[in-house]
């Protein structure tokens, strides 16, 4: 239902909605550092281009973008440069924040099945409210990891059209052993758990992932991308990121694509050749050859 009764209403991810239909948003940010700060003050608010649900898709680009966050990361402090350019591009952007406390800087902190079912409930608000029959997911770390939790167990297969990962948690991280290393010591690994569950269940090997990952770690009629750099210093070793190989799945290494980036992990959403390979399996059929002239310097 699009939402243009009410002065405010409260929705999906737990910011205000004006009469507009539109989400207060920040504005765009050139790093993840830069939307960190702006966000401490006001952790809810939505990335630029987000969040207008009045927004409905085009028959260029009929599916609306869900954007998934990573561990820790609020929607803005993730997203507040990548939305506005998919905005641009003329797709209906949403974002909201989920798996951690109501509110908080600090998000997609809590188990990962309890993050997946409240980004299944809004991919729900946003089909409804856009009126599209399914949705494209845009994921980064855990956020493009927990979607197939939702695809898997909560009914996203049937919604859910592509999925593109930017560096993605799939096969969990060792953190350069020092995860596997908490994991092995029940008293830090509590530690951890308690303060981010998520985290433990990311850890390669844990019994989470394997479950996610039985039988298959994808599934017919869905596309899936992931968008990786071999820089990646969260998701070690990097090629923990890939999915197995598929028809309908494409394993990309920025590197591969252009040797003069280095985005790691955290600045990998801010990357403008990330962002071109975004649009590029969003929209195969008009894709373009990222600008690998310049790439600016990695600040994350």
């Amino acid at each position: 239902m699009v939402l243009l009764a009410a002065a405010v209403v409260a929705l999906g991810g737990g910011t205000a909605v004006a009469a507009t239909g539109k989400e207060p948003a920040g504005p765009v940010q050139p790093n993840i550092i830069a939307a960190a700060i702006y966000s401490v003050g006001q952790p809810t608010i939505a990335p630029p281009g987000a969040n207008d649900w009045n927004c409905k898709p085009s028959a260029e680009h009929p599916n609306p973008v869900l954007l998934s966050n990573g561990t820790t990361a609020n929607a803005y402090e993730n997203w507040a440069n990548l939305s506005q350019r998919l905005a641009d591009e003329g797709y209906c952007v949403f974002a909201g924040n989920f798996g951690g406390s109501p509110g908080a800087f600090l998000q997609t902190v809590g188990p990962v099945a309890g993050t997946a079912g409240q980004l299944a409930t809004f991919g729900d608000k946003i089909l409804q409210a856009t009126g599209a029959s399914k949705l494209d997911v845009v994921g980064h770390s855990q956020g493009g990891m927990n979607p197939r939790y939702w695809i898997k167990y909560l009914g996203g297969a049937s919604k859910i059209g592509k999925l593109i990962g930017l560096s993605p948690s799939n096969y969990g991280t060792s953190l350069f052993g020092l995860l596997t290393a908490i994991q092995a010591i029940p008293p830090a690994r509590d530690l951890v758990g308690a303060a981010c569950a998520a985290c433990n269940e990311q850890s390669t090997g844990s019994a989470f992932l394997k479950d996610l990952n039985a039988g298959g770690d994808t599934v017919p009629g869905i596309d899936y991308t992931v968008i990786q750099t071999r820089y990646d210093d969260v998701v070690t070793p990097y090629a923990n990121a890939f999915l197995k190989p598929a028809p309908n799945v494409k394993n990309l290494v920025l590197q591969d694509v252009c040797g003069l980036d280095y985005t790691d992990h955290l600045g990998i959403t801010y990357d403008p050749i990330a962002q071109r390979e975004v649009l590029n399996a969003l929209d195969p059929q008009h894709a373009k050859k990222p600008n690998c002239t310049f790439v600016p310097p990695v600040i994350s």
